[in-house]
């Protein structure tokens, strides 16, 4: 698990990547994006999810399972007019993901929103959430929920900003430590 000085690290890697006007190293706004899933996303989003939340949060090989799981249900039911996923990519290399699985006629689930530390502060994470969110508008749904855990403050920002209101929260031990899930939800019929 990081300790404060590693994310005293991250933090400071991240001041290294602004300039001093303090926007973003240009070269990290050089993104696209793309809704398609090609031969290797599935895997590779799935290493990307397990490497990344080991080295930050000390979660085990068992989360690396849980999403290796959801990822190839999602490949296999896949629904392209209920359900999608983007993923951001540079130099044919992924940096981003976030998807919309259908759960109900009326809801849909947010899932693997993903942003490569290296692009963490550069935009990237707004984008993908509100193209998600205008996805689920045009699909109609009525709710779309998600579940993340006490941990990631900057990912619960985003999604308070975006009107979710934490609904549930359960503390248990799994991938290896304690953790607090929480979930979240969003009235579509508001706004």
């Amino acid at each position: 698990m990081m300790g404060l000085s590693g994310r005293k690290n991250v933090a400071s890697d991240m001041h290294l990547k602004r300039r001093k006007n303090g926007a973003p190293d240009p070269s990290l706004t050089r993104w696209r994006l793309r809704h398609q899933i090609r031969q290797g996303d599935i895997g590779y989003l799935t290493y990307l999810h397990g490497i990344t939340y080991a080295k930050e949060y000390g979660y085990d090989q068992r989360f690396e399972a849980y999403v290796a799981d959801g990822l190839a249900e999602f490949a296999r039911s896949f629904n392209r007019d209920r359900d999608r996923i983007w993923l951001a990519e540079t130099s044919d290399h992924i940096v981003g993901s976030i998807a919309i699985v259908r759960h109900s006629k009326a809801a849909a689930q947010l899932r693997w929103f993903f942003v490569d530390p290296k692009y963490r502060g550069t935009g990237m994470g707004r984008r993908l959430l509100k193209r998600a969110l205008h996805f689920c508008k045009q699909r109609r749904y009525r709710n779309v929920f998600l579940w993340t855990t006490s941990e990631l403050i900057a990912a619960q920002r985003l999604y308070t900003g975006a009107g979710f209101k934490r609904t549930r929260k359960k503390t248990h031990r799994i991938w290896g430590r304690t953790i607090t899930e929480e979930r979240y939800d969003l009235d579509l019929r508001n706004g």
